[in-house]
């Protein structure tokens, strides 16, 4: 497959080096060249507490992850499986609010400038702050974008607006089972990468992947040049090598970095680095697209 830049919509043109969507630019042109797959840890801020949020993101720092997706409870996580409904619920009853994500992505930007991070909130919390406001905190923030699963491409041009205005990202969700005008409809949102469902379902880690994510991610290819992000169900160095394989850009690990941390309750910070950074190692080897 070429890999040729991701497109970008017009008003990141104007945005300095850095911030929003030029980081995510710049993160996946850096992967691109070294023709490397990246690694997107998915950490829920409150979880298991706010503290240890913390510092499993340095974790995952140090142990080489190119960007992060963080998760912003909520009450009703419709696109999520046990796993994660679990961590929402403890970080819930933590205490954990949208600010809690705010003050976890501040963390990562101060011990790295360069790696993005992008939140993945559901929309009720985004609505009851304003497309506006919320675009201007998570800016503030230091975050570069949001993930919202339910909100569909069709109804997302006030958030859009709001992100791109700040030089923002929004990041769409396709899913296998997407028609050719849906993909379309996401492609002409010139996003800052597109989230790529793995599997029809909801999250979770699984032994394997859909046999036909092959043809899904071809469906989208022949659409877009936006960078190609694959979630849900990749939990093992040999998921990473197959959606490397196939062309895709980078993989969010979820609900297994979650499990792994919920069963290391003495150690969940070491565990982390660990896992992360065998399956960063996986990243770094020869990659044939």
């Amino acid at each position: 497959m070429s890999l040729q830049p991701a497109q970008r919509p017009p008003s990141a043109t104007s945005v300095p080096d850095g911030t929003g969507v030029s980081r995510l630019a710049a993160t996946f042109a850096r992967l691109r060249a070294r023709r490397e797959l990246g690694l997107f840890p998915y950490l829920m801020a409150g979880f298991p507490d706010a503290a240890t949020s913390h510092a499993l993101a340095q974790a995952a720092l140090e142990a080489g992850a190119d960007g992060f997706e963080i998760g912003v409870p909520f009450s009703d996580p419709l696109a999520d499986g046990t796993t994660m409904q679990r961590a929402n619920a403890k970080a819930l009853a933590g205490g954990a609010t949208l600010q809690t994500a705010f003050d976890l992505v501040h963390t990562i930007r101060q011990h790295s400038s360069s790696v993005p991070a992008v939140l993945m909130s559901y929309y009720n919390p985004i609505r009851q702050r304003g497309e506006a406001n919320f675009a201007a905190a998570i800016q503030q923030a230091g975050a570069d974008g949001v993930i919202v699963p339910d909100l569909p491409p069709e109804e997302a041009g006030d958030l859009q607006a709001a992100l791109q205005a700040r030089g923002l990202a929004l990041v769409p969700f396709l899913a296998p089972t997407s028609p050719e005008a849906r993909i379309r409809a996401v492609a002409a949102l010139a996003p800052g990468f597109i989230y790529c469902v793995a599997l029809v379902g909801v999250t979770g880690a699984r032994s394997d992947l859909s046999a036909t994510l092959g043809d899904f991610l071809g469906r989208v290819r022949a659409q877009t040049d936006a960078p190609l992000v694959i979630g849900f169900g990749i939990s093992q160095p040999a998921h990473l090598e197959r959606v490397a394989a196939l062309g895709a850009d980078a993989a969010i690990v979820a609900s297994a970095l979650t499990d792994l941390v919920e069963h290391s309750p003495d150690e969940p910070v070491a565990a982390a680095r660990a896992y992360l950074a065998e399956l960063k190692a996986t990243t770094r080897g020869p990659v044939v697209r």
